[in-house]
């Protein structure tokens, strides 16, 4: 993360004042360091034993990533009980014995080191997202819900971790993900306020979109990659905006004035579209890209040298293979709309499917058009396997879509997202 000083703007100061407000301190989420962020900070530095000069720097930033990750480590000390902690902490003592299922809080033993989790929902709706949020929040549900679990599937062109949460212990196997395109970044908490939900709604034995979590949690393993694409979600939202790849991308740009940059960006850092690059008739997708002029690395719509040459695809063809999807989800924005079959391909149940999807989300049903009809993940997964895929386009706007629309669009996917193993 950058270090950032007084007159520092953007969306590392935006995640500096969510740690802050998290951790007590009353100021807007404006992404402007102005006079009292730089109050805040300081007070917080002399609460911390930190210097307090106003700058964050490294050890600052370490001091406030609990409050990005939601929870923090406490060292057991003599004397010490999980009610006195939660006390300490400002936090349940359900959620400190939820976070640490293998200890047994009447025989606490000392220099153990016990997980403590904020009590606060985890997930923000109200900043831009980035790689770095995204990995911080699904660390923070593996430790508030231990019974989820998390990996890296693969790396991005920079070599950032492209991380998939596990939720669920039952034999169907399900698969959703999310922000193949940078700009479309408003759906990778869509996938993350889905788990915490879900995480809570398992932990506490009640219900999420009228089924009971225990149920699916028994029947059903949901895999979740809520972004595909964080080098170029980076580049969007702004923690990526100097150094080679950002330079490269802009000069990039420059051959396409009419894509606005960042905002336009789809591809990954590297120019190449990731829905355009799973073999499903990817040369006819290459023909009708050609013609539209994307014949070169772009910041959007050029679909790379072969199939699967971009790591951040061949991860997710490499996960996917490796697994017995018995359906997915491919979250893009915008337009309120389901796009459901590959060509003449139409799996068992497929359209009884999309059209309970269409009926809980008010979304309407439609097939793809044939000029976007070729060599993306739903393609690819349909063609392959002869199973439901689904290519489920959130909000109405121009992407990246305004985090307002985030409430709205949750409302209306929640059926989506439980129907995708109940309809199984």
């Amino acid at each position: 993360m950058d270090t950032l000083r007084y007159g520092s703007r953007g969306t590392a100061v935006q995640y500096l004042q969510l740690a802050l407000q998290r951790a007590g301190f009353s100021i807007a989420l404006d992404g402007i360091f102005g006079a009292r962020t730089l109050d805040a900070v300081r007070s917080f530095q002399q609460q911390n034993a930190l210097s307090p000069d106003g700058i964050v720097g490294k050890r600052t930033w370490a001091s406030l990533m609990p409050y990005l990750k939601g929870y923090t480590t406490h060292k057991i000390r003599a004397g010490d009980t999980f009610f006195a902690l939660a006390e300490r902490y400002g936090t349940t003592l359900r959620r400190i014995l939820l976070a640490n299922p293998t200890l047994d809080p009447r025989n606490l033993q000392i220099g153990t080191v016990v997980y403590i989790p904020f009590d606060f929902p985890l997930v923000p709706e109200n900043v831009p997202y980035s790689s770095v949020l995204s990995e911080a929040v699904i660390e923070g549900l593996t430790v508030r819900y231990p019974f989820f679990t998390s990996a890296a599937v693969g790396r991005s062109v920079m070599g950032k971790p492209l991380c998939v949460l596990r939720c669920g212990r039952g034999g169907k196997e399900i698969f959703y993900n999310a922000a193949h395109h940078a700009n479309e970044w408003l759906t990778t908490p869509v996938l993350l306020k889905f788990a915490e939900d879900y995480g809570e709604s398992y932990a506490s034995g009640g219900e999420i979109g009228g089924v009971l979590a225990a149920e699916l949690f028994r029947a059903y393993s949901l895999y979740l990659l809520p972004m595909v694409n964080p080098d170029g979600v980076d580049l969007v939202t702004g923690l990526l905006h100097a150094g080679g790849y950002y330079n490269s991308a802009l000069r990039l740009s420059q051959r396409y004035p009419e894509i606005p940059f960042p905002d336009g960006w789809k591809a990954n850092i590297a120019g190449v579209d990731l829905n355009l690059q799973y073999p499903a008739n990817w040369e006819e997708a290459k023909r009708i890209k050609y013609e539209q002029g994307f014949t070169s690395p772009a910041p959007r719509d050029f679909v790379g040298s072969a199939p699967l040459t971009a790591p951040e695809s061949y991860a997710v063809y490499d996960f996917t293979r490796r697994h017995d999807f018995r359906l997915t989800l491919s979250y893009h924005s915008q337009g309120r709309l389901i796009y459901w079959k590959y060509l003449d391909y139409e799996p068992a149940r497929s359209r009884q499917i999309v059209e309970f999807f269409g009926g809980v989300s008010g979304y309407a049903v439609e097939e793809t058009p044939y000029a976007s009809g070729f060599a993306g993940y739903k393609d690819w997964f349909i063609a392959t396997f002869d199973r439901p895929g689904y290519t489920i386009e959130v909000g109405v706007g121009q992407n990246p879509l305004p985090l307002q629309q985030f409430p709205e669009i949750y409302r209306e996917n929640l059926g989506i997202l439980v129907g995708g193993m109940t309809q199984i």
